[in-house]
């Protein structure tokens, strides 16, 4: 089939959206391509049309669990085989789904960049029909960029085993310089870039000056119709700011990365379902939510990057409708931005002393640890070696960059089991423990391997099989590791820390002080370029984001705050309006649309108000085209 042909088959849709169609062409053709669409602009269906249209599959790597599962479940119920593998799966799933994807039983396979790291699945890999890998979020491979993963370095590195297959490259939010380190980092052949404006048409955006944030936010949330998301830097806040619309009759939920997986889903679900009106939230909340009538996004704290700020006001006004992005700041949140560059970027000395004092609060010594996984409780390490906690946790992230250690996000880990007695012994405990025993037997049934490693497993399963509950079977699988039967570690929620290479020793650690001041550079000019677009006053603030994004040649919005206010100086200082619009109707009938074209200085909005009310005072009228003429 074609992919037009494709495109009605699924989809139902009879043309492509902009760019969708070069894109794909260009991906079939064997091109690697990178694709910068803006938030809404149709990204995945380049990379779903081409794997449709090829005798194998694609392999789809994304940072964003949520959005790989709802996509899975979407062509799923357009009787599409795909598949994802996300953390917290049982090993027998995990299995099903690599054997499916290598006998050519799966169309489009999802997975995190991490997994690309794990044995099995490169085994699996290997021998996948792969046609296509597709990388979504790639400005994440760009160590230039604002939000850098040390894991998708793996991209490059599986290319070898599928050297025929090309890459497309797919983000919302990226400068020419990150494009040009995409393509470099995932080893382009034949590249070709294809980019639609970043501008927003319906997205008006805004700045406020303000040291009086809360009564401000209230006006704004009252005098908005419609969902919102407010953003804000620290967890505290998020609670104070919801608890303060909650007392003034504005349905709000906060989110942040304290709360448990289950909360978070929750309050997400909650949301979407627009059970509350408003999400007050940290930068952990909106990566991959699909909820197109939010009205407004509202930062309290400047953000750090325009990157950022970009793709955060994004969420609003996903439907093409009307919608309103507002920065709220002050002279301190200006020099606190800058302020924390030196806390972002610790001293490479104080980068490898946290290393020691990770490595020492583990007890793993030199030439040791490798794969070792613990739970990072930053606040026990920062309290036993009197280290600042923001501080700590960047020198943290620099370490993740160098590949020593690696901290990955709200991960889940599964129950892992092992059976430390043998099996006679294990026999003799079954038969004099019923209750218990029966889920022993059954759960030897539905796992190997559980007299010699700790082996993953699944409480919610085993119920299953049972006929029990969740809680009873881990209240089992606790009674087994208290009576000396067995090692049982319940899954958890915490962050967690893992151990990528043999604990070094601090002498032998290289950390580039040329990357380094490259980096601390990069983020410095980031932070300026935010403050920048905060504190100006003189030009549109669209134009100002598609000029940091590449774009030099854009128009004016017309709809942002600065230009609204150089409208109404113009209006009052130039001319009255109502005179304007007798002026250029003259002898004719004009519609409103052809009066704006006429007065392009003003406003669609500014136009019609100033016709109805002309119209009730009878000044002009209006036919049955909906064209107006002065009243004779």
């Amino acid at each position: 089939m074609t992919p037009e042909e494709i495109l009605h088959k699924y989809w139902h849709y009879t043309t492509f959206r902009p760019l969708q169609k070069e894109i794909i062409a260009s991906v079939m053709g064997g091109n690697d391509t990178v694709a910068l669409l803006p938030t809404g602009g149709g990204k995945s269906l380049c990379y779903q049309i081409p794997a449709l249209a090829s005798d194998g599959m694609a392999l789809v790597v994304s940072p964003l669990i949520a959005l790989m599962k709802d996509q899975v479940s979407q062509l799923r119920q357009k009787h599409i085989t795909a598949a994802s593998i996300t953390s917290g799966m049982h090993s027998s799933e995990t299995a099903a789904i690599l054997n499916n994807s290598v006998f050519g039983n799966i169309k489009l396979l999802y997975v995190s960049p991490e997994r690309l790291k794990d044995r099995t699945f490169i085994d699996h890999f290997r021998q996948m029909p792969i046609r296509l890998i597709a990388v979504d979020e790639a400005h994440c491979i760009s160590q230039w960029g604002y939000d850098f993963r040390p894991p998708y370095l793996e991209i490059a590195r599986i290319r070898q085993y599928h050297p025929a297959a090309p890459v497309i490259a797919l983000t919302a939010t990226a400068t020419p310089d990150v494009v040009q380190d995409i393509e470099a980092k995932l080893e382009f052949r034949n590249g070709k870039l294809f980019q639609s404006s970043f501008a927003r048409p319906n997205l008006s955006y805004s700045v406020v000056k303000s040291d009086d944030k809360q009564s401000l936010l209230l006006r704004i949330a009252h005098n908005s119709r419609g969902a919102g998301i407010v953003y804000v830097r620290n967890r505290r806040r998020t609670v104070e700011y919801a608890r303060m619309l909650n007392d003034n009759d504005i349905p709000a939920a906060a989110y942040h990365a304290g709360l448990t997986m289950k909360e978070r889903d929750k309050r997400q679900k909650d949301w979407l379902a627009s059970k509350h009106g408003v999400m007050v939230a940290t930068t952990a909340f909106g990566m991959g939510i699909d909820k197109p009538d939010v009205r407004f996004v509202v930062h309290m704290d400047l953000p750090e990057s325009p990157e950022e700020y970009f793709q955060e006001a994004g969420r609003a006004g996903r439907d093409g409708l009307k919608a309103y992005a507002v920065l709220v700041y002050n002279d301190s949140d200006v020099d606190a931005l800058r302020h924390g560059l030196e806390r972002a970027f610790p001293p490479i000395e104080y980068i490898k002393n946290v290393y020691r004092a990770i490595c020492n609060y583990y007890q793993i010594p030199v030439g040791s640890g490798l794969n070792s996984r613990f739970d990072f409780d930053i606040d026990k390490i920062c309290n036993s070696y009197s280290l600042d906690y923001l501080s700590f946790f960047c020198a943290a992230k620099f370490l993740e960059r160098e590949g020593l250690i690696a901290l990955p996000e709200h991960n889940e880990l599964m129950s892992r089991i092992q059976i430390i007695v043998g099996k006679e012994e294990l026999y003799r405990f079954q038969l004099s423990n019923s209750k218990i025993g029966d889920m022993v037997s059954t759960m030897l049934r539905l796992y190997g391997g559980l007299f010699t490693d700790l082996t993953p497993i699944s409480e919610s399963i085993i119920a299953k099989r049972c006929g029990l509950n969740e809680t009873n079977v881990a209240n089992m699988l606790s009674e087994l590791d208290r009576l000396g039967i067995a090692i049982y570690q319940p899954k958890t929620l915490r962050p967690q820390i893992i151990f990528c290479s043999q604990r070094i020793d601090i002498k032998d650690i290289h950390i580039s002080d040329k990357n380094y001041r490259q980096l601390k550079d990069n983020s410095s000019a980031r932070r300026e370029a935010m403050i920048a677009y905060a504190t100006s006053a003189d030009e549109c603030r669209s134009k100002m984001l598609l000029r940091y994004f590449g774009e030099t040649e854009s128009d004016d919005c017309h709809i942002c705050d600065v230009c609204i206010a150089r409208r109404k100086e113009t209006i009052a200082s130039s001319f009255d309006l109502a005179a304007a619009i007798m002026n250029t109707l003259g002898n004719e009938k004009l519609t409103i649309r052809e009066l704006a074209g006429r007065l392009p200085n003003v406003s669609h909005d500014d136009i019609a108000a100033e016709v109805r009310r002309m119209l009730d005072k009878r000044l002009i009228s209006m036919d049955e085209n909906m064209k107006m003429s002065i009243k004779q």
